[in-house]
């Protein structure tokens, strides 16, 4: 995008990495000036990883078909688009399931007793 980050999050494997002084590197698990804001967007980072190991290992990010720059933006486009299409059906059909537990609650319970004859 040609825009640089004013501020990176990082684990401690990036240490060793050359940053320029325009970027600030926070690192997981440093204790020093590390403020109560900072410490929530390294635990959104930690969030966030497994989501990313997850999308390259069933989600098709892994390897990329498409060809050139322009591809490799729109296969990691369509990973995310497929993950959140994925969220939501599984969303709709607990929806659904409890959708289906209430209706039949309400037609058992409104059901007069059966008495079985033997």
């Amino acid at each position: 995008t040609g825009i640089a980050p004013k501020e990176v999050y990082v684990d401690r494997g990036y240490r060793g990495h050359a940053v320029t002084d325009t970027v600030k590197v926070w690192i997981a698990g440093a204790r020093r000036g590390v403020t109560v804001a900072i410490k929530k967007k390294l635990k959104r980072r930690s969030a966030v990883e497994p989501v990313i190991g997850h999308m390259k290992n069933d989600g098709r990010l892994g390897r990329n078909f498409l060809k050139g720059t322009a591809g490799d933006a729109m296969n990691a486009l369509l990973c995310g688009a497929g993950y959140n299409l994925r969220k939501i059906l599984r969303q709709l059909a607990l929806l659904c399931a409890r959708l289906g537990i209430n209706i039949n609650r309400l037609l058992i319970g409104n059901m007069p007793n059966l008495q079985l004859s033997s």
